[in-house]
């Protein structure tokens, strides 16, 4: 039946087999299941270390007497319990609750509970740390013996390829879970927890690790340059990830969900595992995640809800991922993502975020106020999302080249420039990046456009009058031009003949971006004084309050001036590089 099985599974998945023969021996088996077992004796007899003894406290939590105990310390209690106040008085000379006195069905119940719970956040710190330092040691030992380009070269499709790694690399760590199982599940049921509850967990466990190990392969295949670092970082960020959300969630903080943080901590699987377990943090008042909305929607009401979002959530991310893997796994120096697909994944990441900040809060603040409350966490994660795509969607300098040079050629020679321009992977990203930052541009604009005027005393947004309204649309503006900017000196960096272009395009990148505001604060020029001056870095929003509109538009026209000159620039550069090697030999070039 074994040698069956194994057939069917490389029939199946060649790649599969291959990684389970390789650790799957005997020996390995046997560690991994005596690891597992050792786990569990460990965990249950650790939770045996309060068992209610013959010395168990009359003020113990279990002491059916305790109650009774506290009424005669005080002084109250009712003449109707004097016969149990005389069985009270036998035991007040040692303190000691009598046994027949506990409650042993309470006991217990906890106790499965509290094993429940640990193997929980055991399974979790497990699953995900353990198996990204496989999956990310085990592509560096691929890449260091020269055994991944065969796999690049086999007949397998991609998504064969990297199923067969995600399921074979951390078998081990399945084994020592699915070992424990068991016991996770008996724990549970004798918890009086339901079983549906326990289904849901392992469902957004199973997604969890999909989309942590996807992360973990991509990660293995863009950043060879960190050699053998690579499992430890990985996985020590997986790590640190984990460990900040489980303090965050730790702290039953009502305002934590209604902001667009809200998404971000969806990654994490604490809050859905405290909203199936409420007592894994011991919140008497419940899971604060029962208030989550999503663009008004009461999404924390049902668990239905919660989990199917939660899935769809890592669902969605994971598919992203994985088509970015099929992208590097047989061509390690192509671009991470298409600007095809550039263009998904701004929207979608527009929808989440917005969706995210959209709850009514305690305060049942209107949707504009809201979204002013959110200003600098939008701001900061735009930023952030356009900055990195920048830096992976700018081609090199021989992409441009053969672009340039051959594009009449192609098959996509009937079509425009533009058309080019816009989908064609080794042209420049500058369109790209204009064409994202109008996605990124149209919740703003949205807003913008029916946000209430309020009352300059309200304090919570600075919208006040129609002159405000416009100075913002123009700070808009002013943002895009910016981002056009950095884009536009990336671009012409990699365009250069130097060696390590890619090293000193993020470098300029990072400086033209943080350097400036660093300074500024560093020499005392704040953004309230010195409006000016603050319109010229990567953080005009912090002036914009102090500004006039002629300041804000002044700065714009001299921003889109710049534009002109490097897009200029770029052009030419563009030109130069497509022209033949004759061509340029003649022109004395």
């Amino acid at each position: 039946m074994m040698p069956n099985l194994i057939d069917k599974i490389g029939d199946w998945n060649p790649q599969l087999l291959r990684e389970l023969k390789g650790r799957l021996k005997f020996f390995n088996v046997a560690i991994a299941v005596a690891t597992s077992l050792l786990l569990q004796l460990v965990v249950f007899l650790y939770q045996l270390r309060e068992f209610p003894d013959d010395k168990y406290s009359l003020t113990g939590t279990y002491c059916r007497l305790r109650k009774l105990y506290e009424q005669q310390q005080n002084g109250v209690y009712r003449q109707s319990n004097q016969s149990q106040i005389a069985h009270l008085n036998d035991f007040l000379s040692n303190n000691y609750c009598p046994q027949n006195e506990i409650d042993w069905e309470l006991w217990w119940q906890n106790h499965w509970e509290y094993i429940f719970l640990t193997f929980s956040v055991i399974f979790v710190f497990t699953l995900l740390v353990a198996g990204t330092y496989l999956l990310i040691n085990d592509l560096a030992k691929e890449e260091t013996c020269g055994t991944l380009n065969f796999i690049r070269l086999s007949p397998q499709s991609e998504t064969s390829i990297l199923t067969g790694k995600l399921l074979g690399v951390p078998s081990l760590i399945y084994l020592i879970i699915l070992v424990a199982v068991p016991l996770h599940l008996w724990a549970g049921r004798s918890a009086n927890i339901a079983f549906s509850y326990i289904l849901s967990y392992y469902a957004i466990i199973a997604a969890s690790c999909v989309f942590v190990y996807s992360a973990a392969l991509l990660f293995g295949l863009v950043s060879r340059w960190f050699s053998g670092f690579q499992p430890w970082l990985g996985s020590g960020a997986v790590f640190l990830f984990l460990c900040i959300t489980f303090q965050i969630a730790s702290f039953n903080n009502s305002t934590a969900w209604h902001n667009s943080t809200a998404w971000l901590r969806l990654f994490a699987p604490w809050d859905a595992t405290n909203y199936l377990f409420p007592n894994l943090f011991h919140f008497s008042d419940g899971s604060i995640m029962e208030k989550l909305q999503f663009f008004y929607f009461p999404l924390g009401t049902s668990v239905v809800s919660i989990v199917v979002f939660h899935l769809l959530n890592l669902g969605l991310c994971s598919y992203g991922i994985l088509q970015a893997l099929k992208r590097c796994f047989r061509n390690p120096k192509t671009s991470i993502i298409s600007k095809k697909q550039s263009y998904l994944l701004v929207t979608f990441y527009q929808f989440m975020i917005w969706g995210a900040t959209l709850q009514n809060g305690k305060n049942n603040d209107t949707w504009d106020q809201q979204v002013g409350e959110n200003f600098v966490l939008l701001a900061l994660y735009n930023l952030v999302l356009i900055l990195s795509l920048i830096a992976v969607l700018s081609p090199q300098r021989q992409d441009v080249q053969d672009w340039a040079r051959y594009r009449h050629q192609g098959v996509s020679s009937h079509k425009s420039v533009w058309q080019d321009l816009i989908w064609a992977e080794k042209s420049p990203a500058l369109v790209a990046i204009a064409i994202n930052l109008i996605i990124v541009t149209i919740p703003w604009l949205v807003w913008l456009s029916f946000a209430s005027i309020v009352d300059a005393n309200d304090g919570r947004t600075w919208i006040v009058n129609e002159i405000d309204r416009f100075k913002v649309l123009l700070t808009i503006a002013l943002s895009i031009s910016l981002m056009m900017i950095y884009a536009t000196i990336t671009q012409l960096i990699l365009l250069l003949k130097t060696p390590k272009r890619s090293f000193w395009a993020i470098g300029t990148l990072g400086a033209a971006v943080f350097l400036p505001p660093m300074i500024l604060e560093f020499i005392g020029i704040s953004s309230w004084k010195h409006s000016t001056v603050w319109m010229f870095t990567t953080f005009p929003w912090a002036a914009v309050e102090s500004a006039g509109v002629t300041t804000v538009f002044m700065a714009l026209l001299a921003d889109l001036s710049v534009l002109a000159l490097l897009n200029f620039q770029l052009t030419r550069q563009v030109r130069l590089a497509g022209e033949s090697a004759t061509k340029a030999l003649l022109a004395g070039r």
